[in-house]
């Protein structure tokens, strides 16, 4: 009798967990989006998209939620123009196709969606779909900077540490990466670890260094894990350890760090 009344309990537990969860606000949240949606409400139809796209409180779906942003994006919700070029990018919930993708992007960014500036400045940095121009990535990088996406100052360290489309300047460089790596974005964090690490704009401090690195690498980053692992093997900033940089560079690898990976030797 004990072990029916339990097994009774455990069943009306469950039972009011699924009713807790179908009364959760982001359930009621998600309908309502979804009803505004369905009723002609771009800025809905985009934040309903974010939520199929994350899975947040309704199931997963990356093709319907690509469907919201298209109908946002053509009602000028320039976020959904930019998430729409992000998909349309990476080949996520639709066909990849980059020259749509790169005309979202720029729909995206003149309507200030900063994803958008960030992406398109991409594009230009690298010369894909559109002519390569570091100036004009730059311009791009900074507007996305100053609007608030730290992307977009990442990217724009990296020029400045290297002196691509812009003067030269570490010293810039190691605080727009300061900036980036607070917000969250890791290979912000990785620049200025490399920064700290060489004494190049910043003080020369190799623990702060393998610090940064390893913030990064903890985040999935790989150049985080192969830095830190570049540590460990010469015991810069922390005590060597062979064992340890021989695991961060397999991360690294496994994380799609091709510089290391085992060398294939010629055949």
């Amino acid at each position: 009798m004990p072990l029916r009344l339990a097994a009774l309990r455990r069943v009306l537990l469950v039972v009011a967990g699924i009713a807790l969860t179908g009364c959760h606000p982001g359930n009621e949240e998600a309908k309502r989006l979804r009803s505004a949606c369905e009723a002609g409400d771009a800025k809905a139809c985009n934040a309903f998209g974010h939520k199929l796209l994350k899975g947040e409180y309704v199931l997963r779906d990356q093709g319907r939620a690509a469907t919201m942003f298209e109908r946002s994006c053509g009602d000028s919700v320039a976020d959904g123009c930019a998430i729409l070029g992000m998909m349309y990018e990476d080949g996520i919930g639709v066909r990849r196709d980059s020259g749509r993708a790169t005309d979202l992007h720029r729909q995206g960014c003149e309507g200030g969606a900063m994803e958008g500036c960030t992406r398109l400045g991409a594009l230009y940095r690298r010369g894909a779909r559109v002519p390569r121009d570091l100036t004009r990535a730059a311009a791009l990088f900074q507007q996305a900077c100053d609007g608030g996406h730290m992307a977009g100052c990442s990217q724009l360290g990296e020029l400045y540490a290297a002196g691509d489309g812009v003067v030269q300047d570490p010293s810039l460089a190691a605080g727009l990466f300061r900036k980036a790596c607070d917000g969250k974005v890791l290979p912000g964090c990785v620049g200025l670890g490399r920064l700290h690490a060489a004494g190049t704009g910043v003080p020369v401090d190799l623990a702060g260094a393998s610090e940064l690195f390893k913030q990064a690498c903890d985040g999935r980053e790989a150049a985080g894990c192969f830095h830190l692992g570049a540590m460990y093997a010469s015991g810069q900033g922390v005590t060597q350890d062979l064992d340890r940089a021989t695991r961060l560079n397999r991360r690294a690898c496994d994380l799609g760090y091709v510089d290391a990976c085992p060398k294939k030797k010629p055949s």
